[in-house]
């Protein structure tokens, strides 16, 4: 029960965490300059419950990682265990997960006006933390360095592509409104086309972290391996849906404006559930012994 709510923790964090830097990907990067305010309002929304999520579930997995460490849930509340855990490399990579998360709940609270490019730094800085703990962890020295900066590389790639399918559909609305047109079409053509930035990096650090883990070696009876096929398979369709939205349904929004948009939204929802299946599956099998 305590390692299927770690778990549990894990994809809240995770998720809380994606859909505050791609948010702020768009606002800080990609919306022209008359339309970050707009947008900003629209995605306040999202902000505030993503940066408490994230930190409620941080602090909640530090103490589930004591139980874990300990005997069960009587030691996710003992501050002896609490410590031995700081001892540990979880316990210092998390240390600053739970200060920046305080930091970032900070700037939503005090929300200053340069708040979308703050929250782009902690945001990012929070995922690059998570790239020091788990199976990315895994190996020491010059081979260790390398395969956590390609899983942070991987973290923010994906943050950059799921977290900003959720403004992609807030821009889409606004682009119905005749005054904000114009500049939310400008940033749904900059998350297109520097998304591909994004996936390209998504997959091939993927594979590159892939070959790190398990080598050359298919453990096709390791129910890790099963998990992460199918993460996969999730992931190939998530890109053909993109793939779609951008080169068949975007061209046709002129000719026959209301059908290709109403295909692109629904294509683009489709592509967030898929990326919360995704999610789930890494939540689990990063649990778990790759052989």
């Amino acid at each position: 029960m305590l390692s299927a709510f770690y778990i549990a923790l894990r994809f809240i964090h995770f998720t809380a965490l994606m859909v505050l830097l791609g948010s702020a990907i768009c606002c800080s990067l990609l919306a022209p300059q008359q339309f970050k305010p707009v947008l900003v309002r629209r995605l306040r929304a999202q902000w505030r419950p993503a940066v408490w999520l994230s930190l409620i579930s941080a602090c909640l997995l530090f103490m589930a990682q004591a139980g874990l460490m300990g005997d069960g849930w009587r030691d996710t509340l003992s501050p002896d265990t609490w410590q031995a855990v700081l001892t540990t490399r979880f316990g210092s990579v998390w240390i600053w997960q739970l200060l920046l998360g305080l930091a970032t709940l900070a700037a939503v609270l005090i929300a200053p006006r340069a708040m979308p490019g703050l929250l782009l730094l902690l945001a990012a800085a929070q995922l690059i933390m998570l790239a020091g703990v788990g199976h990315a962890a895994m190996h020491d020295g010059v081979l260790g360095a390398f395969q956590r900066i390609n899983h942070a590389i991987h973290l923010l790639s994906a943050s950059w592509w799921v977290g900003g399918l959720l403004p992609l559909l807030v821009c889409m609305h606004m682009a119905h409104k005749p005054r904000w047109r114009t500049p939310a079409m400008t940033a749904m053509m900059r998350f297109s086309r520097y998304g591909h930035l994004a996936v390209a990096a998504v997959l091939v650090t993927g594979v590159v972290n892939s070959l790190l883990i398990l080598g050359w070696s298919l453990p096709l009876e390791s129910g890790y391996f099963r998990l992460l096929a199918l993460k996969v398979g999730l992931v190939l369709v998530m890109v053909t849906l993109a793939l779609i939205n951008r080169y068949i349904l975007v061209p046709r929004f002129d000719a026959v404006q209301a059908t290709a948009q109403r295909r692109f939204i629904q294509l683009t929802w489709l592509e967030v559930i898929l990326s919360v299946g995704v999610l789930l599956l890494v939540s689990i099998y990063a649990t778990w012994e790759p052989f």
